[in-house]
């Protein structure tokens, strides 16, 4: 996942936020945005736990192109 990839989760989870703080939701549609936050909470931590792995296997050989995952 590119570096983008996390910052577009980021904004997703805050427009969900400012809409569960608006307080005008019908009760199904609050459900189904917590579930949403809970589901791309997850997916932003995967790809932390993804760019922590790749920052602690530094670079490899010279002339060795990363695979992205």
């Amino acid at each position: 996942m590119p570096p983008e990839a996390l910052d577009r989760i980021v904004d997703r989870l805050e427009r969900a936020a400012a809409e569960l703080r608006s307080g005008d939701l019908a009760p199904e549609r609050a459900a189904a945005l917590v579930d949403e936050c809970a589901r791309l909470a997850a997916e932003a931590g995967a790809e932390l736990d993804r760019e922590v792995r790749s920052a602690e296997a530094g670079p490899g050989p010279a002339g060795q192109l990363a695979l992205d995952q």
